[in-house]
């Protein structure tokens, strides 16, 4: 039988349950046991896929082409093994689903309620997603307190009943604010935090508090005298340098030991911690130091649409500088200034590298190009991602092979040269206003070839047959690479790398380089979904490469 772990925040948002979630995956599948993570967002959102990054995040993609919450890819960077999209729950898909089905005929004239057909549809998923997992640990996002999150509790409550108590394990993540004009860490968010929680007939059996500085007696008896629980089950978790440090952290407390034995549970072996220490002591405490410019359009909203919009490659590129001992600095530059101010493109001369990531429409596309022709003509190293790949093959169009006007029909759809092309299935969609879940999503698998610098950085990393080495990617865009433009651009001195070819016949562009460039690569994937602290992504490795030797 699967046990449960349930993960709920405290009233404030943002103290960190996707980190403390994956950590906790981490600890226990380190313990010995299969564990699968699930992230519960009570939005009405069907997934995250029309989300705004600034304001939400980053959109995940899964090997099955779910768009996601980024918390999913926090667990896949902690645990290492893929999550599916149905281990993402919204409240949208759950009454979509009742409606659906009720709709077909399937509850034969019964009257749809909430309970239980509602609370019964969330069962039936998180139960689905935990299939054969020995533990699942269910992160519900929010506050405890949140009208949205009361139809979750209440099923997970039920589940507990039928289960039973030993089977279900509740954690509270709370924070321990430190008013600047006190000075002093208040409990009284996590008091409230608890009380809410018993509104809903649920206690913690773990707490985890989160503050500026480690939790002190004083503090930690008063949270054990209203919680009502044993003062070892009170876990502190201060600020650090790196999220990867919290498993560590974590285990010093013998939280992996503490909940299983809650759950009836012993160690099935003992982690071993060195290699993932090493990894995080170099996170830390580099030996060198580079500094990458990013490129992009959500910059303008202030650190959180910088941090969070483009999230999994900052964390692609800490884990590849984890492996080469070196730190990153990120320069966050806005797109549109390059626009405004060609001359502004000598400051290009200061970083180690250039990425420019994935992104839609036509917001600070000349400024993008400008850098990426800069690069290029300044042998910068440069890795180019989704957009920033069919970028790279415009500039290349118009400013190499004078294919004047070249652009992407997303931007211009009168073009003279269009170089990126929508296909006509998303055309389709597009026409139908049919957003959600349409563009081309998922993992697909691309032949390479062994002897271009693209093969080179995977080779070791996936099967090489019959000449070509075989790359499986993650990818979500509508515009591709137009065919009958590879052949003009390849002249000059472009290579296409590597490709995907469809069910008929066509040939999609995934992989570009110039083989004469220090590092000039572009991919029409997202390669930072697949890195892994530990297992950093092979374009990553190649780009940090070489930006060191710059």
């Amino acid at each position: 039988m699967t046990k449960f772990i349930v993960v709920a925040g405290g009233v404030i948002s943002g103290v960190g349950k996707g980190v403390t979630t994956a950590a906790l995956g981490k600890v226990l599948k380190e313990h010995g046991y299969a564990t699968t993570l699930i992230k519960i967002d009570p939005y009405i959102n069907f997934d995250a896929g029309t989300l705004r990054p600034t304001e939400h995040g980053e959109v995940w993609v899964t090997d099955d082409g779910g768009e996601i919450d980024q918390d999913l890819g926090t667990y896949e960077r902690f645990m290492n093994q893929p999550m599916p999209k149905k281990n993402n729950l919204t409240t949208g898909q759950i009454y979509k689903a009742v409606i659906d089905k009720e709709r077909a005929g399937g509850y034969l004239g019964q009257t749809v309620q909430f309970v239980p057909h509602i609370t019964d549809e969330i069962k039936r998923r998180i139960k689905d997603a935990a299939q054969d997992y020995e533990i699942a640990i269910i992160e519900i996002g929010g506050t405890v307190g949140d009208y949205e999150n009361v139809p979750f509790l209440f099923a997970l409550k039920s589940l507990e009943r039928e289960l039973g108590p030993h089977n279900m394990t509740y954690v509270l993540v709370t924070y321990l604010p430190i008013p600047n004009h006190i000075g002093e860490m208040k409990t009284k968010p996590t008091q409230q935090a608890i009380r809410l929680l018993g509104q809903e007939g649920i206690l913690p059996d773990f707490i985890i508090c989160r503050a500026q500085h480690p939790l002190d007696a004083i503090r930690k008896r008063k949270i054990e005298e209203f919680a009502n629980i044993a003062s070892d089950r009170i876990i502190s978790a201060p600020d650090i340098e790196t999220i990867y440090q919290i498993p560590l952290d974590l285990e010093k407390e013998h939280i992996g030991e503490k909940i299983l034995t809650h759950m009836h549970l012993v160690s099935r072996k003992k982690p071993d911690w060195r290699a993932w220490q090493k990894l995080v002591d170099a996170i830390k405490s580099p030996e060198k130091r580079i500094n990458i410019a990013i490129v992009g359009k959500y910059i303008d909203s202030g650190d959180f649409s910088m941090t969070d919009s483009y999230l999994s490659i900052y964390q692609a590129l800490i884990h590849a500088g984890a492996e080469r001992n070196c730190g990153i600095t990120i320069q966050w530059i806005d797109a549109k200034k390059y626009e405004t101010d060609p001359s502004l493109l000598n400051e290009l001369d200061e970083v180690d590298g250039l990425i420019i990531p994935g992104g839609f429409g036509h917001s600070g596309v000349e400024g993008k190009m400008r850098a990426i022709e800069y690069v290029r003509t300044h042998n910068i190293p440069y890795l180019g991602l989704c957009y920033g790949m069919q970028l790279a093959a415009i500039e290349f169009a118009r400013n190499v092979c004078a294919m004047k006007g070249a652009h992407t029909t997303e931007v211009d759809t009168h073009t003279a040269h269009p170089i990126i092309d929508i296909l006509p299935t998303q055309k389709e969609f597009l026409s139908a206003s049919d957003y959600g879940g349409t563009m081309r999503l998922g993992s697909y698998t691309a032949h390479v070839k062994e002897t271009s610098m693209v093969g080179a950085l995977y080779k070791g990393a996936y099967k090489i047959t019959d000449g070509s080495c075989m790359v499986e990617e993650r990818h979500r865009h509508r515009y591709e690479m137009n065919p009958r433009y590879v052949r003009a651009l390849e002249e000059k001195g472009l290579l296409f790398s590597g490709s995907y070819t469809r069910e008929d016949g066509t040939k999609l562009m995934e992989f570009l380089e110039l083989p004469d460039h220090r590092f000039f690569v572009a991919t029409q994937a997202h390669p930072e979904f697949k890195s892994r602290l530990g297992d950093a992504n092979p374009l990553f490795k190649g780009f940090l490469d070489a930006c060191i030797g710059k």
